[in-house]
């Protein structure tokens, strides 16, 4: 099993590898700066606690969304 995926990701080209891995980032960063919106409690925007709950939902759910077409591309 892990020797088809390093097999396949071999084969990719070096800008898909890069378009990968950049995409891996972001999902990485938007999850934190989510994580962040929520639970940092002195954050230095005027913001009430809903609305920062609420982007950091959205933020969150924008990297899982991200993190599910990662997985599709990565099986075509």
């Amino acid at each position: 099993m892990l020797q088809n995926i390093v097999n396949n990701f071999k084969q990719k080209s070096l800008l898909q590898r890069f378009l990968f891995f950049t995409g891996l980032l972001f999902l990485v960063l938007y999850f934190v700066l989510g994580c962040m919106f929520i639970f940092w409690k002195t954050i230095p925007l005027e913001l009430s606690y809903t609305r920062r709950l609420l982007f950091g939902v959205l933020l969150i759910i924008y990297s899982i969304f991200r993190f599910f077409r990662i997985i599709n591309i990565r099986q075509e």
